[in-house]
């Protein structure tokens, strides 16, 4: 991965999953539940919500550690076992902001599997254009996501410490591509 950083701004995560929920709806997915993926994945899915007034779930589910590197595999930190009756037969829309390795979103689809849902689908703000750790479960027949990028590190505003400077250089960002 290269240590140039691509900036999202909340404006554009809004849009992003705007556009996500008009793709889901013409596809003709209508989900029962949305299953957020943390910490990453709640802000789309409330977002989502907005768009598609659906009950909210979420899930904790860990593949870095605190010095962002990779665990051995992907672990459960938080699930939603107490409502498992909730899932069973239900369509799920699994959100989380981004298929880096995939390691975690596959992890997730087969946790939610054994509630034997009648189908999971996925969407992702963005998927990075790279050869994945592990490959997508058969059982995901849909999958949505807001971009594509190239294996980069990706700034989203809820990691900034300083939204002000975040803001500024996804500004300067989108700038510099309207020039190119």
């Amino acid at each position: 991965m290269s240590e140039q950083k691509y900036y999202v701004s909340y404006e554009t995560v809004h849009k992003l999953v705007r556009g996500l929920a008009e793709r889901v709806e013409k596809s003709g997915y209508d989900p029962d539940v949305i299953v957020a993926i943390g910490s990453g994945g709640f802000i789309p899915a409330r977002i989502l919500k907005t768009f598609i007034h659906r009950p909210i779930y979420a899930v904790g589910i860990s593949y870095y550690g605190t010095d962002h590197s990779h665990a051995d595999h992907p672990h459960k930190i938080q699930w939603i076992d107490e409502v498992q009756s909730q899932l069973t037969g239900k369509k799920i829309l699994l959100i989380d902001e981004v298929d880096d390795t995939r390691a975690t979103l596959a992890y997730c689809v087969g946790e939610l599997l054994k509630y034997k849902p009648e189908e999971v689908a996925v969407l992702v703000l963005h998927n990075k254009l790279k050869k994945k750790d592990v490959e997508m479960p058969v059982e995901v027949k849909r999958y949505f996501a807001g971009e594509e990028i190239p294996d980069i590190w990706i700034g989203y505003p809820w990691d900034a410490a300083d939204i002000d400077e975040h803001n500024r250089k996804e500004r300067e960002q989108r700038a510099q591509e309207a020039r190119t």
